[in-house]
């Protein structure tokens, strides 16, 4: 009889597979404005505090506006507590100032960018990502993404000026398995993976270090759990090989 593999395992629910959720401390997000009223407001805020999140890359900043909303958003590089902020249509295009894409100029460098009005915020939020404001047209506000692909975004999508803190983050190495184990626990991933080649018969569909035993990798939609791994309904059984073309 097999052991039960690891997208069973997982499937299952258990205290080894969640994620530590209870130690966050906010989600990021902007304040619950509707996207008409912030595109001509201009509402003065606070950066309260600057608090680690377990799980997330960069800092979380706790931002109380003067009409009493407090919000915790993602934080750019160079802003500081107690430092004034701005929201809405009619502020400066000054680092850590929240604006609708439609009235940020052309060049600027956003992060935190929303992708409907109201949202939140779902684009450029990771360590040392940004986004450049490219043009302004009938269609909306063209963006180029961090991985080089350029879009459009409703003028009314919120932005923040800057880019996001701890971009050197991937700069030091993890010297131990252990900081790694823990880094990726309080994400809710499993560390270390190993690969189902490297496992025996008994543990895996792909186990087993025999040559004859290897089996195509793709599977389809109604395979039961345990048989689903690999390239899930997938039309070709991977990479295509490079043929030589002979003249």
């Amino acid at each position: 009889m097999g052991k039960r593999i690891r997208a069973q395992r997982r499937g299952r629910g258990g205290q080894n597979w969640r994620a530590s959720t209870h130690k966050r401390v906010a989600p990021a997000k902007y304040p619950g404005i509707t996207p008409k009223e912030s595109f001509d407001a201009k509402l003065t805020a606070t950066i309260a505090d600057l608090v680690h999140d377990p799980g997330r890359g960069s800092p979380l900043s706790l931002v109380k506006f003067d009409n009493g909303l407090s919000v915790y958003s993602i934080t750019p590089e160079g802003v500081f507590t107690g430092q004034q902020i701005v929201y809405g249509g009619k502020a400066p295009a000054e680092i850590g100032n929240i604006i609708p894409l439609g009235k940020i100029p052309e060049g600027t460098l956003v992060c935190d960018i929303e992708l409907r009005p109201g949202d939140g915020g779902k684009m450029a939020r990771s360590s040392g990502a940004y986004a450049t404001v490219v043009g302004h047209t009938p269609q909306g506000t063209m963006i180029r993404l961090p991985s080089g692909r350029t879009r459009y975004v409703d003028d009314y999508c919120l932005a923040t000026i800057g880019v996001i803190s701890a971009s050197g983050r991937i700069d030091k190495p993890f010297l131990k398995a252990g900081e790694m184990f823990h880094w990726m626990k309080a994400k809710g991933h499993k560390y270390p993976r190993t690969s189902g080649r490297k496992m025996v018969p008994a543990c895996h569909p792909f186990g087993s270090s025999k040559r004859s035993s290897r089996r195509c990798t793709t599977t389809s939609h109604g395979a039961p759990p345990g048989q689903k791994v690999g390239l899930i309904a997938a039309r070709g059984p991977g990479q295509k090989k490079k043929r030589a073309i002979r003249g």
